[in-house]
């Protein structure tokens, strides 16, 4: 991941349009850059703080898609847009 790819990762605006499957192989990746020997502590605390912006970006969206998937499997119409 380049070094921009990170920057925009914390931007509110991008994390909102994030997937889940990106938000997943973000978070992977943030798991195994913590578990290196060579970062520092003050690195890992960004990592950590990237990393639950992430977590809470991505356990949203999944609220809000079994918020939709409820509204269905209840009998109610829903509209996707």
């Amino acid at each position: 991941m380049s070094k921009e790819e990170k920057k925009s990762v914390s931007d509110e605006k991008d994390l909102d349009s994030l997937s889940v499957e990106e938000g997943f192989k973000i978070l992977e990746d943030t798991v195994h850059r913590l578990s290196g020997e060579d970062i520092s502590l003050e690195e890992s605390f960004k990592e950590f703080e990237k990393g639950m912006k992430v977590l809470k970006a991505v356990n949203d969206r999944i609220d809000r898609v079994e918020k939709k998937v409820r509204v269905i499997t209840e009998g109610g119409e829903y509209d996707f847009q």
